[in-house]
């Protein structure tokens, strides 16, 4: 069955019949049974079902719970025949450009834009995941929670994202960011 594009107010930009087909793969080469992954990943079992059975647009938060949990990047799920698909969250849309691979780390480039007036809280990504983010526009809030950084135009950010981690606009301009995520091989 094919699905319409999604509008732009959804939060996934791709093909929400193969995310799910991946995710449930990924769980299942696991071991990991839909309960246990659910309630690692803090969402609901119905919920993670309907996102395996292509019935559920996840957000950016939802997805990153989840692939934290399966031990993957983001682009585990993501990637597919979309050239370029998009998740939104609470304030942050974010455009997969590229991911990449060397023998000690995995890496995803995203397109970031963080739309002001809120903060986006995002999950804790797997032990030793670093974010590196440069601001091409705005002023951005980012980091970890409990001591987030501030950046403007034509300055970088990094922190280790193992933690849960916010993102906000400062001001009233939308800031536009690259984000580099480095997932340590272990």
């Amino acid at each position: 069955m094919t699905r319409p594009r999604p509008d732009r107010r959804s939060p996934l930009d791709a093909d929400t019949d193969a995310v799910g087909r991946r995710i449930r793969a990924l769980r299942e080469e696991r071991g990991i049974s839909l309960s246990t992954l659910a309630r690692a990943a803090g969402v609901g079992k119905a919920t993670l079902s309907a996102l395996e059975n292509g019935t559920r647009n996840p957000t950016l938060e939802t997805l990153y719970a989840i692939t934290a949990q399966l031990g993957v990047p983001l682009a585990a799920v993501l990637s597919g025949p979309a050239a370029t698909p998009t998740v939104r969250g609470a304030t942050v849309t974010a455009t997969l450009l590229e991911s990449f691979t060397d023998r000690d780390a995995s890496f995803e480039l995203y397109r970031l834009r963080v739309t002001p007036g809120g903060e986006q809280l995002s999950p804790a990504h797997q032990t030793g995941v670093t974010e590196h983010v440069t601001v091409f526009a705005g002023t951005l809030r980012a980091g970890p929670a409990d001591a987030p950084l501030t950046a403007t135009v034509g300055g970088h950010l990094r922190w280790t994202s193992d933690v849960p981690h916010v993102y906000a606009a400062l001001g009233d301009e939308e800031v536009a960011a690259s984000l580099l995520l480095r997932y340590p091989r272990t």
